[in-house]
């Protein structure tokens, strides 16, 4: 019988290694795809139950990058930096990781994935309708929502963080991730996360 010839170990873009990275949180393990792959580009093959699980969290992280200065239902701010444009996007992000590893000497995706697990919110609100009145009801947020969310955050605290400075938004993006990761104040998507927790706390 033929030795069966062992695959190569893909990196993303031939850069960082995936195949080590292990997520610790046991509800965010389904979600977050880290399935190695030499170009990520699913070019929106998704649109299906659960399509955004299918997707590498490095791909779903630049797809948020474009739209960074969108809050709630209104475009916000439609920015020059980021745009629809795939090799733009991405460089963004690769820069970004770039930084991260030359800061904290650490694999950059592995950083990422620690700053999705302490920036996730657990609970948040809804509002629901109760004899023609409204309240407040704390919930428990789903896996996906979970790290949608959080990809959201860091990419708005690292718009807010390079609109209007000399920050570059590769850099903002270092920033966030790194004090996500950390679990430091200064973070948006942290202090987002703990926000949401709260306000779930009290509408218990």
């Amino acid at each position: 019988m033929k030795e069966q010839k062992e695959l190569p170990n893909f990196k993303i873009f031939d850069l960082y290694d995936i195949s080590e990275i292990k997520v610790e949180d046991p509800g965010l393990k389904a979600v977050i795809n880290l399935q190695p792959k030499l170009i990520l580009k699913s070019q929106g093959r998704n649109v299906q139950k659960f399509g955004q699980a299918k997707v590498n969290i490095v791909e779903r992280l630049m797809n948020r990058v474009g739209v960074s200065g969108h809050r709630g239902k209104k475009h916000k701010i439609i920015k020059g930096t980021a745009t629809g444009k795939y090799s733009k996007n991405m460089k963004i992000v690769l820069e970004a990781f770039r930084l991260i590893e030359k800061r904290t000497q650490k694999n950059p995706v592995e950083v990422l994935i620690k700053a999705i697990e302490n920036s996730s919110p657990r609970d948040e609100i809804t509002v629901i309708e109760y004899g023609g009145a409204r309240y407040p009801q704390a919930v428990d947020v789903s896996p996906l929502r979970r790290v949608s969310l959080v990809l959201r955050w860091i990419t708005q605290g690292a718009s807010d963080k390079a609109f209007n400075k000399k920050k570059t938004i590769a850099q903002g993006l270092a920033d966030e991730i790194i004090l996500a990761s950390e679990q430091n104040g200064d973070s948006f998507a942290y202090r987002k996360k703990n926000e949401a927790e709260k306000q779930a706390d009290s509408a218990r």
